[in-house]
């Protein structure tokens, strides 16, 4: 019977030790987050060129965003990342209750953050801000105005599809972990899942001066 570091749990029988395996799955996310910045980026660089077009009208309609939930929701992702990098040590360390409890408290940081967002986006549709036939927007600015509403649910509607599949993911991970799935020697799923993670607060973080905070000082 053999005894050596190959049949370790989760090693991938394509690969010859479990610190290939990991490097290998690390470059894996960092090539998908590579086309993920391309794809975000080119979000941001229309912002950038209709914002540079518009700069009256977008400061205009950045006021009638909630500065106050978009800051609460900041928040929430930070503490999120704080919680996942926490689960990722505990992982490594090999302490599966550390790691599930972690978990625990980004999925819900995570799920706290689309029922803030959600309950935004409630209050925009109130107001008739979604773009389209029924859009509203009293003063001189209106058709600029529908572009940067445009732009803010398409960046933030992206964003939100991004935390959905986070959470899925590290829903999947947690029933793993549960399980026992996860050691100190095999925790390269959680190591990855928690640079996609990072990404999706890292965007949050560009967005939230970008859109909420156009017009004030």
């Amino acid at each position: 019977m053999s005894n050596n570091s190959d049949s370790a749990v989760g090693h991938a029988h394509h690969f010859t030790d479990m610190d290939q395996q990991r490097e290998a799955s690390t470059l894996g996310m960092w090539t998908f987050l590579v086309t993920e910045i391309m794809f975000f980026g080119g979000l941001f660089v229309a912002y950038a060129l209709y914002r540079s077009m518009y700069p009256e009208a977008f400061a205009e309609a950045s006021l009638r965003l909630n500065l106050l939930l978009g800051a609460i929701n900041t928040g929430v992702l930070i503490c999120s990342s704080l919680t996942m990098v926490l689960a990722v040590r505990d992982a490594q360390s090999g302490k599966v209750k550390g790691l599930v409890r972690y978990l625990i408290a980004t999925i819900v940081l995570g799920s706290a953050f689309l029922v803030i967002k959600a309950f935004e986006y409630s209050h925009k549709i109130h107001e008739h801000l979604i773009p389209g036939s029924s859009f509203q927007f009293a003063g001189p600015f209106g058709q600029q105005a529908e572009m940067f509403f445009s732009l803010y649910f398409m960046m933030t509607g992206l964003h939100a599809i991004h935390m959905i599949i986070g959470i899925g993911v590290l829903s999947v991970l947690l029933y793993q972990a549960k399980r026992g799935r996860f050691t100190a020697e095999y925790y390269s799923p959680i190591d990855v899942a928690g640079l996609y993670w990072h990404f999706v607060d890292v965007v949050w973080i560009y967005l939230f001066p970008l859109l909420y905070l156009v017009s004030r000082h």
